[in-house]
């Protein structure tokens, strides 16, 4: 067992040495909860759970109703279980699942991913495209890592603009799903179109919707 205080929340952990960071809460997720503020209304999912401390935390919070956690590991999803009962939140929604492949229903207000780093991206870039279509508008994808360039890049061109947080040595990013204008903005640029014709289509997207 471990115990952690985050937001002045008290959590105890039942971990496996066959799971990430069993000796303690990992530091790049303790940096990635410092810079979250969860949504009063919505729903959170904790997308690769591991023994679920941000799920766990999320629902201490705002209530395990609102919380989904998921991890690709059988293992990981049966600890997160018992911690949930052990910090008093047993409704958390925990499933199996690679990645988005089980969480197949509505949109969350907040997605939070500390995404394997030490491999190449296809992972992270599942997680993040997928994540702006499982999020509602205004709703928020943080991600953590240690590297910056790509998901910087990546998040960018997906999200159209990203807040990045440097802390303890990791990466922090924050991207939030903007209006349907933005992403016709972003859709305009990524086809390739100049600033001239962006701005003649915006006016003309303006003039359809009423915005």
């Amino acid at each position: 067992m471990i115990s952690a205080t985050i937001k002045n929340v008290d959590l105890i952990f039942e971990t496996d040495a066959g799971l990430f960071s069993p000796g303690a809460v990992d530091r790049g997720t303790m940096a990635m909860l410092s810079v979250v503020d969860f949504p009063p209304e919505g729903r959170v999912l904790d997308l690769g759970c591991g023994y679920g401390v941000a799920g766990i935390l999320a629902a201490k919070l705002i209530g395990g109703e609102n919380v989904v956690m998921c991890d690709i590991s059988e293992r990981a999803v049966d600890c997160a279980k018992r911690n949930a009962v052990q910090n008093g939140v047993p409704d958390i929604d925990v499933r199996l699942s690679d990645g988005y492949s089980n969480v197949g229903e509505g949109e969350f207000a907040l997605i939070l991913s500390n995404p394997p780093y030490h491999v190449d991206f296809s992972v992270p870039k599942r997680f993040i495209e997928s994540g702006f279509k499982k999020l509602a508008l205004g709703g928020r994808l943080v991600m953590v890592t240690k590297r910056l360039d790509w998901y910087k890049n990546k998040l960018i061109a997906t999200f159209g603009g990203v807040e990045i947080h440097r802390i303890d040595g990791y990466y922090v990013f924050v991207a939030e799903k903007r209006s349907r204008l933005s992403v016709r903005k972003k859709d305009g640029a990524k086809k390739g179109l100049s600033k001239k014709l962006q701005r003649k289509s915006e006016r003309k997207n303006k003039g359809r919707t009423g915005e």
